[in-house]
């Protein structure tokens, strides 16, 4: 029999779905507030009219206690998820869109209340870049407003010469006039953040590096080959921002030693069969003699290994070194950079 034919009823909210409780509330609320519909996404859109059109008959006290719930819902904290886009579309239905556009720009950038807080977040090295092209009085104000640390950073990441003619300003300066502070922050505003929020979204090169470096040796190989085919430029992009097992030479010490306590025996010595002699002695004398003597012997006793089972071992290590590097343990210079990645 159909859902139509059984006449269903409802009359306890305790064995509703969540799907269905949208659904009355959407109902109750009417054609009015369709633009409640806009903030569900295609799935869910599904669900819910799915739910809908097979409710049958719905109390009166059922529909008074599930509004209640909403409403006591909405005046909670964390009943409600706030996202990018939403703010966006909200802000759009009352403000002109050069004027969503300038706040969403603002929100995007570096977390913080005032512009010095949200300084005080974007990495040092691209901070210096924008304030090398500066005078430095202005730098100097700049640098005297951010903590300490960070500003020990900065000035380390910009030009010598430069850097230390920001330092003989800062000795000499007086007290800044709230007139001239106000303009600089409203320089950096419009000409520096703005910028940084628009071009903080992921590179696409990035991306596909990250995708990339999972792929096994002969897929990267084949795909790189294909694409310098096409785009060479792409493709040395995508090669110098790919973080390889061979990378991992860059380690000093106690890198070394941290990341060897975070990898499975069987998959190091599975990974080491395929390195290269030199990131393999790396590893080897970052090791105890009898550890480094046990582990030559494993490798030994495993005879042939599968081509795939190595490239495997390499990305689970790769991968090893990206979670220390999240977790703050080491830090992992720029693929294809100058830096070594330092503990």
């Amino acid at each position: 029999m159909s859902a139509r034919g059984k006449s269903k009823s409802v009359t306890d909210v305790a064995r509703l779905t969540g799907p269905e409780k949208a659904a009355i509330v959407l109902l109750s609320l009417g054609s009015e507030h369709t633009a409640i519909w806009e903030a569900l996404d295609e799935e869910e859109i599904k669900e819910v009219s799915q739910a809908m059109a097979t409710l049958g008959n719905v109390s009166a006290s059922v529909v008074e206690e599930l509004l209640i719930e909403f409403v006591s819902g909405m005046s909670s904290s964390g009943a409600l998820m706030g996202s990018f886009e939403q703010t966006q579309r909200l802000l759009g239905a009352f403000l002109d869109p050069e004027k969503v556009d300038s706040l969403m720009e603002e929100i995007r950038g570096p977390a913080g209340r005032t512009m010095w807080d949200k300084l005080g977040n974007v990495n040092e090295a691209v901070l210096a870049n924008y304030l090398k092209n500066e005078y430095p009085q202005t730098v100097a104000v700049v640098l005297s407003k951010i903590k300490g640390e960070h500003a020990a950073r900065v000035l380390s990441s910009l030009p010598e010469d430069f850097a230390l003619e920001c330092v003989q300003r800062m000795l000499r300066m007086e007290p800044v006039q709230r007139e001239i502070l106000d303009k600089i922050e409203q320089t950096l505003r419009t000409e520096f953040m703005s910028n940084l929020a628009r071009t903080s979204k992921r590179d696409s090169h990035e991306m596909m590096a990250d995708i990339f470096n999972n792929f096994d040796r002969q897929t990267e190989a084949r795909f790189i080959a294909a694409l310098e085919e096409r785009n060479r430029e792409a493709a040395e992009r995508i090669r110098a921002l790919m973080f390889v097992f061979e990378d991992l030479n860059k380690l000093d010490p106690g890198g070394v030693q941290t990341l060897l306590r975070a990898v499975e025996k069987d998959q190091l010595g599975l990974a080491l069969k395929g390195a290269s002699d030199a990131l393999r002695e790396m590893f080897f004398s970052n090791m105890s003699e009898r550890a480094s003597k046990i582990m030559r012997e494993d490798m030994e006793g495993m005879g042939p290994v599968r081509l795939r089972d190595v490239d495997q071992a390499q990305m689970t290590m790769v991968q090893a070194a990206k979670d220390l590097a999240a977790k703050g343990e080491i830090m992992l210079a720029g693929a294809g950079g100058d830096d070594e990645l330092v503990y």
